[in-house]
């Protein structure tokens, strides 16, 4: 067992209690954790990222119930209060902008383009978002990007009227396949087709456009804080998005955007040197509702970038497609290398026992109490033997109500912006007349 390193827990054993340890390579390989509601997926979240606050790393938490930020909040150490961002959605007073739509480069371009189409299918679906829908999208984002001037960045509420085309575009097109995409395929495609396909995008994004909230939120041209510097400088990110405040669509959304974001930046990081590449630490609770397809890339990629995810949720179903298939499933399971299981159900329990095997079977994973759990440890890389693992219960060590709530005061008052020029801005800018 690893002497160093951030605590997860306590093995108890033959009257023996070890103290279970990561080293911090081995954060980098990920950590998974999968338990029913009220087993401590998120208390073993809360101990880790305590620690964190404390030695001055970076972060970022992205939670769809807000009680982990809230109770996390206390517990910044009073010199970090600069270092902490504090995303609420809900507080609608002084929005903070979020533009899904920034790229520096031609090839960042594409990559927001193709991260913006699987967010899209990831909210809408497959049968909805088709493949002739999602050709359309990915051609309009990036005439949209090539056409808007750096300064002025494109936002989604500016996606529809693409969809009529306009030949002063050309100049701006670089891309010869998005060129051909208007000049060809969509020249010879029919007025009524054309007629159905922008009011079709319209009610799409309709529903976020005319909410007031996400209007103001997804409707600023330039995002309230830089992903790279957040990373970079060890930053504090808490995203509070929950769902009973949010909504639920808007809750995804807002999330695929940061997880997005968070990995176009370690990506971004690839022109400083490695030692210059700072870690970051992310952590996603029900991290199946803010993932797409290209965790796949984060998993196997964003070690080298120093980006380490840690990721729980309650059932591996959560996982799967339709057809019981999901490139999810298989990345998660394929790549991680840290592996917890608290009480969980039978049909998990069957697969689950598996990865555990030999020393748990279905029936051990099955009747566990709560805040205990087996674990599958990285150690410099290679799997341990499972063990079983006793989590502290994070509320008995008190923290500062009073600097959480100033810590808040002071992020709002810093990254937000207030509503009523927003609003002024983003109605100008889609031409609504008042």
């Amino acid at each position: 067992m690893p002497k160093e390193g951030l605590l997860l827990g306590y093995n108890h054993f033959r009257g023996v209690t070890t103290e279970v340890r990561m080293k911090r390579e081995d954060r980098f390989r990920h950590f998974y954790v999968i338990g029913q509601t009220g087993t401590g997926k998120s208390s073993i979240f809360e101990n880790m990222i305590r620690q964190e606050l404390r030695s001055g790393e970076g972060l970022a938490i992205i939670d769809p119930h807000g009680s982990l930020v809230d109770n996390v909040l206390p517990y910044v150490p009073r010199e970090r209060a600069d270092d902490v961002i504090y995303f609420n959605p809900a507080d609608q007073s002084r929005p903070m902008g979020l533009n899904l739509l920034e790229a520096d480069t031609d090839d960042e371009k594409e990559l927001v383009a193709l991260d913006a189409m699987n967010i899209m299918i990831k909210l809408f679906g497959n049968e909805i978002f088709g493949p002739r829908l999602q050709d359309y999208f990915r051609n309009g984002v990036l005439t949209l990007m090539a056409h808007l001037k750096v300064e002025q960045s494109p936002i989604l509420c500016d996606f529809s009227p693409t969809m009529i085309f306009k030949k002063e575009r050309f100049q701006y097109l670089k891309n010869p396949v998005v060129k051909s995409f208007w000049t060809d395929q969509m020249a010879k495609t029919g007025a009524r087709e054309k007629q159905e396909i922008i009011p079709y995008f319209a009610a799409k994004f309709g529903q976020f456009i005319t909410n007031s909230m996400m209007r103001n939120i997804i409707g600023q041209t330039k995002s309230a804080f830089d992903f790279i510097d957040v990373m970079q400088n060890r930053k504090i990110l808490l995203m509070n998005l929950s769902k009973g405040e949010v909504g639920d669509i808007n809750s995804k959304l807002l999330g695929l955007i940061i997880v997005s974001k968070l990995q176009m930046a370690a990506l971004r990081r690839q022109r400083f040197a490695a030692k210059d590449r700072t870690d970051f630490f992310m952590y996603i609770d029900e991290f199946q509702n803010y993932i797409t397809d290209s965790i796949e890339s984060i998993l196997s990629e964003a070690r080298k970038y120093r980006l380490s995810l840690n990721m729980g949720h309650q059932y591996i179903a959560q996982l799967e497609g339709e057809d019981g298939k999901s490139k999810v499933k298989d990345a998660v399971f394929g790549n991680v290398g840290t592996m917890m299981c608290f009480k969980i159900g039978a049909t998990d329990a069957e697969y689950m026992a598996k990865e555990m095997a030999p020393v748990f079977s279905d029936q051990d994973l099955i009747n566990v109490d709560a805040f205990k759990g087996s674990i599958k440890l990285s150690i410099d890389g290679k799997p341990s033997i499972p063990f079983s693992m006793t989590i502290t219960k994070p509320w008995l060590e008190p923290g500062d109500k009073k600097v959480g709530e100033a810590i808040k005061q002071l992020s709002r008052l810093k990254f937000g912006r207030d509503r009523e020029f927003v609003e002024k801005e983003i109605t100008r800018r889609i031409g609504i007349i008042e």
